[in-house]
């Protein structure tokens, strides 16, 4: 499954692999890959095996599954579709509540104790996703896990989802893609280590210069 989805998500170009001119993200880090989900939405056929996958993997690990809530907002449409594949109800999160209205933070009918599956489209330091489990989990729902689309295995994401007491399982990791970029010929054999320092410490520029400190383990999700 994982090197599917990563041939899907980089024949759409929605991972963008660039060793030798790195993107900044908004945190000031340099990046060598950077990763839009939101483009297997414009994609039919590759959205079609991510939303199955989206689908299969929620039967698979998380059986007792009563609601998909989507993340705010590049896991709604994806929640969305996969609960309508599942015949299930959904509802998203939002960053915060509404100042207006009802002042909702969670959008959708949810009851207390109902059992839950977070639909998250990537997973970096783990951060706002966690969030999102902590608002579920404030409002008495009970968290089964979190499905994602793609993770970069990197060792905060990892240690807070471990501290949080709530387990991921990822389509598509960075090992994966990289291991695909590789054969497909996306990126040079010389550039897959970069991609793996950069994955084991992104604050560490070293990687750019090329100063291997890779260390090559498997995230295991």
């Amino acid at each position: 499954m994982k090197e599917d989805i990563a041939k899907g998500l980089l024949s759409i170009k929605a991972v963008f692999l660039r060793p030798e001119e790195p993107f900044t993200w908004a945190s000031g880090i340099k990046s060598p890959i950077y990763c839009d989900n939101r483009l297997v939405l414009t994609a039919p056929e590759v959205r079609t095996m991510v939303e199955t996958q989206i689908a299969e993997t929620i039967k698979k690990y998380y059986p007792g599954c009563e609601v998909l809530m989507g993340t705010s907002t590049a896991g709604i449409a994806h929640a969305a579709i996969a609960a309508h594949m599942m015949g299930l109800p959904m509802g998203y999160v939002r960053g915060s509540a509404k100042d207006h209205g009802r002042t909702n933070q969670i959008e959708g009918r949810l009851e207390k104790g109902q059992k839950v599956v977070v639909v998250e489209d990537l997973i970096s330091t783990g951060g706002s996703v966690i969030e999102v489990v902590n608002v579920l989990r404030e409002a008495g729902a009970e968290v089964l896990g979190i499905v994602s689309i793609f993770t970069y295995g990197m060792a905060k994401g990892l240690n807070r989802l471990r501290e949080a007491q709530v387990n991921n399982i990822s389509l598509c990791d960075l090992d994966t893609l990289v291991e695909v970029a590789v054969e497909e010929g996306y990126i040079k054999k010389e550039d897959r280590i970069k991609l793996l320092q950069f994955r084991d410490n992104p604050s560490d520029e070293s990687w750019m210069k090329g100063e291997v400190k890779c260390k090559e383990i498997r995230s295991g999700i």
